[in-house]
């Protein structure tokens, strides 16, 4: 399967760009995730893929096939040959399974033994072959998803673009959805580009994730790269649960800084690229807020504070505590419950990302994105 490279992509809509100057490139057969909040540009840019939407600048190929160079190429979304599962699944009511998935082969007038012998194939590839005969309204909200991605594949694609598939699921079906479809197009091994705003599903079923912010993107990596290692505090308050806290960089030499985080007595020393002083935000996750069962003080760190439980909760397999850390909310989250109304923490060093408020670019911050 091809690789994808898209460069300089800009589009606007009206007043609105939508896209700004975006370049990427998905390698040949990797899951790769656009991920943001609502209006970021993540579907304009999967729209693009499909040849749906005509960028205003930049070039988009498919391996060393270019599909649209600005002024000079634009094959025609047919063409493209890429599969594409919408958001609504766009099943005909009026079809039966087998006719929905085969529906693709029969307007490129595949041979009707072709046809049926391919439709039994994906059919049994996403593990519908014994409702070939039903139609959409017998088939559960996850059956009619695979009826839409079987259909996609029917005519092998040199793309499957995927836009929010799983948003019309309950939870339970999501999270099913996502393993089997991770299990599927490791089958396959057709490039992928999934569109989501939710980060569970993106960490989970991605081999890369593009984070992406009003028509630009913040950073790509891999799933633990984006959520141990962000790029900016965008990255890090967007992916995942943070605690964003205010801090001073006291010392720093380009490989460590000393700072004095508000409402922790003690200085701390930690990661951190940049040699900038003065005001910084830092983020913390809360499984890595590290929480101390107190048997005497010899045995707690010197920057150690205890604090009162503001709030609880429960979640099953663990425990949510919120604290004031600095007159800031801290959440902390730990297997095993509090036996008071209070905890006393410490922030782990290791564990804390530094990030200059007013930096938008990513060269005085702990980590640069991976592209």
């Amino acid at each position: 399967m091809p690789s994808l490279h898209l460069n300089g992509i800009t589009k606007q809509f009206a007043q609105h760009t939508a896209l700004h100057d975006m370049s990427l490139t998905v390698r040949d057969g990797e899951i790769f995730t656009l991920l943001g909040p609502s209006g970021c540009g993540k579907s304009t840019t999967l729209w693009s893929i499909a040849g749906l939407h005509r960028p205003d600048s930049g070039s988009i190929a498919f391996g060393d096939r270019v599909v649209f160079d600005h002024g000079r190429v634009n094959i025609e979304p047919e063409h493209r040959n890429c599969g594409v599962v919408f958001q609504s699944y766009a099943i005909w009511p009026h079809m039966s399974v087998a006719e929905n998935v085969g529906y693709p082969l029969k307007l490129r007038k595949t041979p009707r033994a072709e046809r049926d012998r391919r439709v039994q194939e994906v059919l049994e590839l996403v593990e519908l072959d014994r409702h070939a005969g039903r139609y959409p309204h017998e088939l559960s909200g996850g059956q009619q998803q695979r009826v839409a991605l079987a259909r996609a594949l029917a005519h092998p694609p040199d793309m499957l673009l995927l836009d929010e598939p799983f948003s019309n699921l309950d939870a339970k079906l999501r999270d099913r959805s996502r393993q089997w479809l991770k299990t599927l197009q490791s089958q396959v091994g057709v490039t992928t580009v999934f569109v989501t705003h939710d980060q569970d599903e993106a960490l989970s079923v991605s081999d890369r994730v593009a984070v992406m912010d009003h028509g630009k993107v913040r950073q790509v990596g891999t799933p633990t790269e984006i959520y141990e290692h962000p790029a900016d505090l965008f990255v890090a308050d967007f992916v995942g649960t943070a605690n964003i806290l205010s801090a001073e960089v006291v010392q720093a030499d380009g490989t460590h800084a000393v700072i004095r985080v508000d409402g922790v007595g003690e200085p701390l020393k930690v990661p951190h690229t940049g040699k900038r002083l003065g005001p910084v935000k830092i983020c913390v996750r809360p499984e890595n807020v590290d929480i101390h069962r107190v048997v005497s003080d010899v045995d707690l760190p010197t920057a150690a504070l205890t604090a009162r439980v503001d709030n609880q909760a429960y979640l099953g397999d663990h425990y949510r505590y919120t604290i004031r850390i600095g007159g800031s909310p801290v959440i902390v989250t730990t297997t095993r419950p509090a036996t008071t109304g209070e905890l006393t923490v410490s922030l782990p060093p290791e564990d804390i990302r530094v990030f200059h408020e007013e930096a938008d670019s990513n060269e005085e911050n702990h980590h640069a994105p991976v592209h």
